[in-house]
């Protein structure tokens, strides 16, 4: 259950710091900007001065007569004046300024360093540092009637402060700098919260911790874990998977199709739906997968594997399974020799010995014999074990249970082995068991082996109640079964996953109250089948 939702002060404080810096760095360019504009403006105005005044008659008058440089500078002033100029001053050819607004340096010489192009007849605008300030100056030389340079008019105007270019349009700003205020504040709240509610109320502190744990958990577990994005690109790798694959170095946030190609994860992604308890081959190695897609809000963002390797899983069923035939068998055989001890007893206290013996050998004899037929026939222990368990168990039930003697397997498929076939056989021949609970007498059932170098087929028949077309549509579906009770439905899925792995196929022939025959057919050779194709049902 998530906590209410809270707001965290310090993202909202610093995004509002965020902002506020965003603000006060933005409000500088644009002071910079204004500034530069206006130079540029200023710039022009000055340039225009002084060429006006470069082409007045009084200006190259007083140039060329010293007589008349009274009317120059009164020429002068009266156009710094119209067109508000801080200084015009008028120079001669060897820089001896003829007009100024201080009079003291009437007559005197300036050799700034901003002036040399102006006496080579360059029109221009510079920047210097004066005692009024920093100062623009615009330079445009005098000409004569015979178009022969015969001066300078320098026309300067000192730059207002930053403070004095803002003062104008303080309220303006102030204004929009107080909104843009309440704005980013507001914003900044705003995101805080849906921060917090897109990290489902916790703390970075705990966000960060959370995500140890998980790490940590990922990497303990004893089953291989890898989880990919949207993108297919690895979430998580723990060290299990690692040493499963044989792995090194780094691959989070690498393509899992460049590390591992076949590990089948991005058709979770397309499918969008989970896929249990399957056996698929990742990188040589023989898995089981549970492959599921990951969903945050409704929408898929990624799909994570869950796997172990299926040479520990198979260890274990092997383990579970021979205990549980062990068991079945020393209670059936223990069932069996109680009645053939009752039998031979029986005949003793009758008086009958030398019957008590016969019947005595001939049980020995046919168990010696079968012992010996299954040990030939069939080179595996579990395989021979299993199969005298169920022949006692059919006698139990009062079902004959006959092998083919053509029976014979020297070798699995390839990518099966003896786990898979005792599941199969004990499957079939349980099924065949339940068909023939009610059927009548005689009661039998058939198994049947044969092998060469091409293709094994398996074969369980029975005489029993059958299958009606439904039943045979629906039997491989996982959870699936005729008979009441829980955990039923799971036999015959096994068996067609077995048929898959191995690249075999199931035909079934069976119609109700006739019987059932089934039959497993698989190659002895790495040839595959295709995906699904794993079954024939036919009419009997």
């Amino acid at each position: 259950m998530l906590k209410p939702l809270k707001i965290n002060w310090k993202i909202a404080l610093l995004s509002f710091g965020v902002v506020l810096f965003a603000l006060i760095a933005g409000g500088g360019v644009a002071v910079g900007s204004i500034l530069h504009l206006q130079e540029e403006e200023l710039g022009r105005r000055l340039l225009v001065t002084a060429r006006t005044a470069a082409r007045l008659p009084e200006i190259a008058a007083g140039l060329e007569e010293e007589a008349r440089q009274p009317q120059l500078r009164e020429a002068a002033e009266r156009i710094g004046i119209i067109h508000d100029a801080t200084y015009v001053v008028v120079m001669d050819m060897q820089h001896k300024r003829l007009s100024h607004p201080v009079p003291d340096r009437v007559g005197t010489y300036s050799w700034g360093t901003d002036e040399g192009p102006a006496f080579a007849e360059h029109s221009y605008v510079s920047k210097a540092k004066g005692e009024l300030g920093t100062a623009l100056r615009a330079f445009v030389p005098v000409m004569d009637s015979s178009h022969m340079q015969i001066g300078t008019v320098l026309v300067g105007r000192v730059l207002p402060s930053p403070g004095e270019v803002i003062l104008p349009f303080a309220g303006q700003i102030s204004a929009i700098l107080l909104l843009s205020l309440l704005v980013g504040l507001a914003g900044s709240w705003a995101l805080a919260r849906q921060i917090k509610k897109d990290m489902f109320n916790m703390e970075p502190l705990e966000i960060a911790r959370l995500l140890v744990e998980r790490d940590a958990t990922f990497h303990a577990m004893h089953e291989g874990v890898i989880a990919i994005h949207n993108d297919e690109r690895i979430a998580v790798f723990n060290e299990r998977a690692r040493q499963i694959f044989h792995i090194g170095g780094e691959v989070v946030g690498r393509p899992i199709r460049e590390v591992l190609p076949d590990t089948r994860l991005p058709e979770i992604l397309e499918l969008d739906a989970p896929v249990y308890q399957q056996e698929i081959f990742i990188g040589g190695q023989h898995i089981v997968s549970n492959r599921v897609p990951i969903r945050v809000q409704g929408h898929t963002v990624g799909a994570v594997a869950i796997f172990q390797d299926r040479t520990e899983v198979a260890r274990m069923a092997e383990e579970l399974t021979g205990v549980k035939a062990f068991v079945d068998t020393v209670r059936v055989q223990n069932h069996e020799y109680m009645n053939r001890l009752h039998t031979i007893g029986g005949l003793i206290q009758l008086g009958q010995g030398e019957q008590a013996l016969d019947y005595l050998f001939r049980m020995s004899g046919e168990r010696e014999e079968l012992n010996r037929f299954l040990g030939t026939r069939f080179f595996h222990d579990s395989l021979t074990g299993l199969l005298l368990g169920k022949i006692s168990r059919g006698r139990e039930l009062g079902i004959d249970v006959q092998i083919d003697p053509h029976s014979r397997l020297q070798r699995f498929p390839e990518h099966l082995d003896h786990h898979d076939f005792v599941v199969l056989l004990g499957n079939l021949i349980e099924n065949a068991f339940d068909s023939l609970a009610e059927a009548p007498e005689p009661r039998r059932v058939l198994v049947s082996l044969e092998q060469d170098d091409e293709q094994l087929s398996l074969l369980v028949e029975d005489n029993g109640c059958g299958m009606d077309e439904l039943v045979r549509r629906r039997m491989f579906e996982r959870g699936f079964s005729t008979k009441p009770g829980d955990g039923r439905g799971i036999g015959m899925h096994l068996i067609a996953g077995i048929a898959q792995k191995g690249g075999g196929t199931i035909q079934v022939e069976s119609a109700p109250d006739e019987g059932t025959s089934m039959t497993l057919f698989f190659p002895m050779t790495e040839k595959r089948q295709p995906e699904t194709g794993r079954s024939e049902n036919e009419n009997g």
